[in-house]
């Protein structure tokens, strides 16, 4: 049997349509989003298939994306026995990941995340925070001159470390577009202001720290199967730490691509969920173990086909 890890994408994997294949074509599916509806009061058919301003918004695209990855990984279970070595989720994907792992009730984690993204917009409002991404930097000369900067007063801070060559800052929105030349002039070959107003993973969301414990407290299962944290590369498997990793995480980095390089004990990555984002970052991490996706039955069917190879 082979060595697997299950993974599970965040915020910016959102697309009109996304577990269509899945809804339409499965029990599991059908039953998952109709709870889902009345547990939230929001009708996830109209969200996740039909155009609508509220999937790009954080509160619906938290729960919508773990929604959607928790689906896939239940079908994927229903259809294959193999067991994690762990399980790793990039941002909001750590919520999917506890799902998977036993930590959390998948209508919990759904109301749970909706909560957090309400957390975050309230930490951002009327404050002018962004995000930017660089692509071309190390991520030392982008520290160094977070760390300059900072000390000048400006608010940003390394958010995401997706791959070598590809990191994601946050901070106030201003204090970014007034840096574009700067991290042009030191060798970055995109750096571009996103278009957002919460700023992820990083000081601005302090006043979130707080709001969200009650609630982690509350859904969190006390014992679970090995989760790797975004904070730390390394896993945790029970509520105590859940709880502290959960709340550091809101002001944290997340380290994707430590994480991938720190756990390489597996024989391939299998990724839940919709598009196949992860499984782009993984290619250029770490090239000699493959990804695999699930995000429709075409996907699935072709996973299992290679796990079986």
């Amino acid at each position: 049997m082979k060595k697997v890890a299950f993974i599970f994408p965040g915020q910016g994997s959102q697309s009109i349509g996304m577990g269509k294949d899945f809804f339409e074509n499965s029990d599991i599916a059908k039953d998952m989003i109709s709870k889902a509806s009345k547990r939230l009061g929001v009708n996830f058919e109209e969200l996740l298939f039909t155009e609508n301003d509220n999937l790009g918004k954080t509160e619906f695209t938290q729960p919508a994306i773990l929604l959607v990855s928790s689906i896939a990984n239940a079908i994927f279970k229903d259809r294959y026995n193999i067991e994690p070595e762990f399980v790793l989720g990039h941002s909001l994907g750590e919520f999917s990941a506890l799902v998977s792992a036993g930590g959390l009730d998948y209508l919990d984690a759904i109301e749970l995340v909706h909560r957090r993204g309400l957390f975050m917009v309230d930490a951002c409002s009327g404050g002018g925070a962004g995000m930017m991404a660089l692509v071309g930097l190390d991520d030392k000369v982008v520290e160094d001159i977070c760390v300059v900067q900072r000390k000048e007063g400006k608010q940003v801070w390394p958010a995401n470390y997706n791959m070598d060559g590809q990191l994601v800052l946050a901070g106030l929105k201003a204090d970014l577009e007034s840096l574009v030349d700067t991290f042009k002039a030191a060798g970055a070959k995109r750096a571009i202001v996103l278009d957002m107003s919460v700023a992820s993973h990083c000081e601005l969301l302090t006043a979130a720290v707080e709001n969200l414990k009650p609630y982690l407290e509350e859904y969190l299962k006390d014992e679970f199967s090995p989760v790797i944290s975004n904070v730390t590369a390394e896993s945790y498997t029970t509520k105590d730490d859940a709880i502290e990793l959960l709340s550091s995480q809101l002001t944290s980095p997340v380290k994707y691509k430590q994480s991938i390089l720190a756990n390489t004990n597996v024989d391939a990555f299998i990724e839940f969920g919709n598009g196949a984002v992860l499984k782009g970052l993984n290619r250029k991490i770490c090239k000699a173990i493959p990804t695999l996706n699930v995000s429709d039955f075409a996907s699935l069917e072709k996973t299992i086909e290679a796990l079986n190879d």
